[in-house]
């Protein structure tokens, strides 16, 4: 019997909502790249000691191919992704950063229609892509920031909104074409210990991965972003691309807006505009008819 794929999609997307605004909290009282660094090396720490387990029966990847694509996914897939993210948080919500993260399906549709050669667009999901899109840049051209006290955004964080976009959805469709065949555990592994290799260096070199104003909750927001929104939600993402596809798999953005505005709001004061409400109706209803098609 065929698995639908709304569960996963449901459940995927309350983890990155509620991770977003975990994210939120955090960079208040820590370096982007630092909170990055620290989250990617817990998870990382994760996902070998399953390898090391007395009874595991995995073994560790050996095949030359599995590194050399795991290694791409890490840096453009996840690297490049999640620091793009979570250093826009500096300048917008994490309301507004999820409803910008709802163009991924959009996005998607676009790369796949080149790229794979059984998800072509239709007219339905062509005009589904459009007002998604022109839902993004009415809430990119408005300039709100979601942030109490501050009512015009710095144009930095919709850029690297938009960044960590591009770079998250091309790699959906990489993984798509290449990875179909490999280990889900084994390519989330060389893929959270290459972007490790790549972040904590950097966030080094930037402040020295001083965390003294991290305090008690600060902490366990970083675990949670690590074992839950980063070990779980990447083997459960990373599942769901080679079960259900790129397109049906990236609208699980569909669910993250609802979680983070709501989460925003009650836990970290997020201000909720109405242009930023028409922005993420237009978003939706685009993604709507893309899933109608």
């Amino acid at each position: 019997m065929k698995t639908h794929p709304a569960p996963n999609i449901l459940l995927l997307g309350t983890l990155f909502g509620t991770t977003l605004v975990a994210s939120r909290f955090i960079v208040g009282q820590t370096a982007p790249l630092t909170y990055v660094g620290l989250r990617f090396g817990v998870a990382a720490l994760g996902f070998v000691m399953i390898y090391l387990l007395p009874n595991s029966r995995r073994k560790w990847p050996r095949d030359r191919i599995l590194w050399q694509r795991g290694v791409i996914l890490g840096i453009f897939g996840t690297a490049l992704p999640m620091v793009s993210f979570v250093s826009s948080l500096q300048y917008i919500s994490s309301g507004i950063t999820s409803v910008l993260m709802t163009t991924s399906p959009a996005i998607t549709a676009i790369l796949a229609h080149f790229l794979l050669p059984d998800e072509k667009l239709t007219l339905k999901k062509g005009a589904g892509v459009l007002l998604a899109l022109i839902g993004a840049l009415l809430l990119t051209l408005r300039g709100e920031s979601g942030i109490a006290g501050l009512a015009r955004a710095n144009p930095l964080g919709y850029i690297l909104a938009f960044s960590g976009i591009l770079s998250a959805n091309a790699m959906s469709i990489y993984i798509r074409k290449k990875m179909r065949d490999f280990s889900t555990f084994d390519i989330a592994t060389v893929r959270m210990i290459t972007a490790m290799i790549i972040v904590l260096p950097l966030a080094w070199w930037n402040s020295g991965l001083q965390v003294p104003q991290v305090n008690n909750i600060g902490w366990l927001v970083i675990l949670y972003a690590a074992i839950v929104g980063t070990f779980f939600a990447m083997m459960l993402d990373f599942s769901n691309i080679k079960r259900f596809g790129a397109t049906t798999s990236s609208m699980v953005t569909f669910v993250i807006p609802v979680v983070a505005v709501i989460c925003g709001a009650l836990l970290l004061g997020e201000q909720t505009t109405s242009g930023m409400l028409v922005g993420m109706v237009m978003i939706l209803a685009g993604i709507w008819l893309i899933i109608r098609s």
